[in-house]
């Protein structure tokens, strides 16, 4: 079944299913989501379900604006600053949940915090004012696989079971979102991604999850993949970077950008292919080249 384009109807549709609800998959500025009405407990739970998730593993919940988030979570001056500055956008921020929000607890994983983010993608922000709810949106796909940055890719994780899809498109950013948590002023990095927080610490590897994208194995293609491949060995299907070709590239000329857009792209590519095994190469640090290298390490442990 193709996916319907992004359209007042479409929306309008997808609206009416979350206010019953039911889940439906919709595009952001980072990948497709699957939104459910985070108001919602059986809405929510059928999230988890629906992904095959684990319950201790936190959603991010979508709202329109700053004065939105505001009415779940306490912002200090840390975590306003960071609002304003990338609102609406890829930043997701961790913070201390007010004891009021109408937000459902299993959202957080019974957490005493809330991953909370304000989307900018124009048919995201469409949603959440036809539905006039927060939205719990992770990942439209099976939990630990690839990300979706198309509506194929959807179609293509959840197979019949798929739910309703509003197609608009690739995403732009390519990668999910940054993770900051802030508290008493202390910033600390959870997630890399598309908003690079010089100040913010990046947490300590293997403490307790506070929010996702921080299992060890996550966004994993179903073949064996290598990393920092210069060549291709038999039996690989290449991704490749700058100067290394491959069958396929994140970037012919080097542009971290442009390779984080394409990331997932090419590892859907390289995954339904002919070739057995799938190899990556190098791909710098810097900047949101560390954000790709913690999506491609965390696969290649699946």
């Amino acid at each position: 079944m193709t996916a319907p384009k992004a359209s007042e109807a479409a929306i309008s549709k997808a609206a009416n299913l979350i206010l019953a609800g039911e889940l439906v998959a919709v595009p952001t500025e980072t990948v497709y989501g699957l939104a459910g009405d985070a108001t919602n407990g059986e809405a929510v739970a059928l999230i988890f379900v629906a992904k095959g998730r684990p319950h201790f593993n936190p959603l991010i919940v979508h709202v329109a604006s700053l004065a939105e988030a505001e009415r779940h979570a306490a912002f200090d001056a840390a975590a306003r600053a960071l609002a304003e500055a990338h609102w609406p956008g890829p930043l997701t921020l961790v913070l201390e949940r007010r004891a009021d929000s109408p937000i459902t607890k299993l959202a957080s994983a019974g957490l005493r915090t809330i991953a909370l983010r304000v989307p900018a993608h124009p048919v995201m922000q469409a949603l959440i004012a036809a539905c006039g709810r927060p939205l719990a949106a992770p990942s439209a796909n099976r939990s630990g696989r690839l990300s979706p940055t198309r509506a194929a890719h959807v179609r293509a994780s959840f197979g019949d079971e798929a739910p309703f899809v509003i197609d608009a498109g690739p995403t732009e950013h390519g990668l999910e979102s940054t993770i900051i948590v802030s508290h008493e002023g202390r910033l600390r990095l959870l997630r890399p991604g598309p908003i690079v927080v010089p100040d913010a610490e990046p947490a300590e590897a293997g403490g307790a999850i506070e929010a996702p994208g921080q299992l060890a194995v996550h966004y994993a293609p179903s073949k064996p993949l290598r990393l920092g491949a210069s060549e291709r060995r038999e039996g690989e299907w290449l991704i490749g970077f700058g100067a290394i070709p491959g069958d396929a590239t994140l970037s012919a000329r080097g542009d971290l950008i442009e390779a984080a857009a394409n990331l997932f792209e090419r590892l859907h590519e390289a995954d339904a292919s002919s070739h057995a095994r799938i190899a990556v190469a190098p791909v710098p640090d810097a900047g949101i080249g560390a954000a790709i290298n913690d999506r491609l390490g965390r696969a290649s442990r699946g």
